[in-house]
């Protein structure tokens, strides 16, 4: 059976980016949009964006990067990546963030992947940077310094604003009216269903299609016209290198004229405070921040009386804790459903509609899903599938895998997600994953990452690594296989010691350690992934039970 979004499809433009959201026969607003939540006074309007936008667009084309190229960016939120995504993007090449936090073999992995022309670093990563680009080969003139003021040459490396860019007001960008679909515009970085980490390649027309799909579904069901949108505050502390925070802060908060309020940091105290000053109407959160709103006593200590609506999306949300959040704040918690592939979401419960029942919602307009089996086969109405979804968020495939994107796309554009979901009337509800990925914090682990890691321990013979669920928190834990002479010898913490100090902080083996005599594999050698799950699932209770 296939599902059809029960609302009508909309017509959505082919254009770049820029056009979408600076449409030519407009005058860009003069309202702050970009602000720093840490000093107010620092801010972007639309039209001071714009000319930002114009003059990196062209600084690309005064340093020789060609077009269809990868520029990478590696810094923190701040008020300036909005302009460096829209600047990428609108110029033609291809905007890929790294998380600050990786280790420089993180970096390197990105940076040799996407075979990157050029590196915007904020000057306290740029050591980081530096070495990673070393190891590929990429010099110190394709460097430059980014944030969001203009800082003195360090270390050989130079300023974006110190690169001299002539008339770059005039800079026109390609409307792209005929190629919009298949013009790379982002490479954001999956595990997809299995194995490392992938670049997933989106269009200009997937983003321009999922802004529209999600200002549609946030306006489906409110008591008032979308003419007359009443405005809406935003608090910006969503990692602006990721698919969700990309769509909210540099593409959707200027198109609707939207101030958000961006974090460098995320200090949950900072957090609090700035929802209380900037009286933040709407948030964009992932599980972990509920439970903090729930959980934590400093909570009491602000007033959030202006929240009107949290939509909570990246990983699954219990409906006990919705519900909880909801009665304390008095506020309409709301989930979606989508994941880096379809560009950022493709189910969301219509705004101005009050759902307690766990439920991620209706499909966006233009879209379509099927439940599968395990076989691939479509499944009976009120049984629990595999969602394969189909429409125009979806995204090209994956950047330099032809492998995977076959695996995953097949020829008539339907996206198997490894998410298992059950349908009634049309409503949605994620009941289990099918595919390997772990989330931590709403970040993506890829197991087979960290069991690569593990086996470059002389002492480790096997591994395998699962995500475990203590509390409302997914972590990482793996199941290891030493080496007869270290048996006895090598303890837990060394082995996550090993694995702390060379991955980011969100993939270190919080979930634990258990030493087997044998990771369970099939005849064809491959890890037995739902053996593993079951192991965690039962760990997961003894460790609870340890606790009480």
């Amino acid at each position: 059976m296939i599902y059809k979004s029960p609302f009508p499809d909309i017509a959505i433009p082919e254009s770049n980016i820029l056009s979408y959201i600076f449409p030519p026969t407009t005058t860009p607003s003069d309202k702050p949009i970009w602000i720093d939540a840490q000093n107010p006074k620092h801010s972007l309007s639309p039209r001071q964006g714009l000319k930002w936008i114009k003059r990196l667009a062209s600084m690309f084309d005064v340093l020789g990067v060609p077009k269809g190229k990868v520029v990478l960016i590696m810094t923190p939120n701040h008020i300036f990546v909005p302009v460096a995504y829209l600047g990428i993007v609108g110029a033609g090449r291809v905007f890929s963030g790294v998380n600050p936090i990786y280790t420089i073999n993180e970096v390197e992995f990105q940076m040799r992947n996407t075979e990157a022309e050029l590196i915007l670093v904020h000057p306290s990563l740029l050591e980081t940077a530096v070495a990673a680009a070393g190891k590929v080969g990429l010099g110190k003139e394709r460097i430059l310094l980014f944030s969001n003021e203009e800082c003195e040459a360090r270390d050989g490396v130079r300023d974006w604003r110190a690169v001299n860019v002539p008339d770059a007001e005039s800079y026109k960008w390609d409307e792209m009216r005929s190629n919009a679909k298949t013009t790379p515009a982002t490479i954001n970085y999956s595990s997809g269903t299995t194995g490392l980490p992938k670049g997933v390649v989106v269009s200009h027309h997937n983003i321009v299609a999922n802004s529209e799909q999600t200002i549609v579904m946030r306006d489906a069901e409110q008591p008032y016209e979308a003419s007359s949108r009443p405005e809406e505050r935003w608090i910006g502390f969503l990692p602006l290198y990721h698919a969700y925070g990309q769509l909210y802060a540099c593409v959707m908060a200027p198109k609707l004229l939207n101030p958000i309020y961006i974090m460098v940091k995320f200090v949950y105290s900072d957090f609090l405070a700035s929802m209380q000053q900037y009286r933040i109407t709407h948030l964009q959160a992932a599980p972990p921040i509920l439970v903090m709103l729930d959980k934590r006593p400093e909570t009491s200590n602000y007033d959030l009386s202006s929240l009107k609506n949290i939509l909570c999306g990246a990983a699954p949300l219990s409906k006990e804790l919705q519900n909880a959040v909801s009665r304390k704040f008095k506020v309409n918690v709301v989930q979606g459903w989508g994941m880096t592939e379809v560009t950022c979401g493709a189910i969301h419960v219509p705004g101005g509609r009050y759902d307690d029942s766990g439920s991620v919602g209706l499909l966006d307009p233009n879209s379509e899903c099927r439940l599968l089996d395990d076989d691939g086969n479509e499944i009976v109405d009120g049984d629990r599938g595999e969602i394969s979804v189909r429409g125009p968020q979806v995204c090209l495939g994956y950047w330099r895998n032809e492998a995977a994107s076959k695996e995953t796309l097949d020829s008539g554009g339907w996206l198997k997600t490894g998410d298992i979901a059950l349908v009634k009337d049309g409503w949605f509800w994620i009941v289990d994953r099918k595919k390997e990925l772990i989330k931590v914090n709403g970040l993506q682990v890829a197991p087979a990452e960290l069991e690569a890691v593990l086996l470059e321990n002389d002492q480790v013979a096997d591994a395998a690594v699962v995500g475990i669920t203590l509390g409302h928190d997914e972590w990482p834990r793996a199941y290891v296989t030493l080496k007869d002479e270290y048996k006895g010898k090598t303890t837990v913490e060394d082995v996550q010691n090993w694995v702390k100090s060379r991955v980011a902080k969100h993939k270190a083996l919080v979930g634990g350690v258990l030493f087997i005599d044998e990771v369970p594999k099939l005849a064809s050698g491959k890890i037995m992934r739902k053996v593993m799950r079951d192991w965690a699932k039962r760990d997961a209770v003894d460790l609870q039970k340890a606790k009480l």
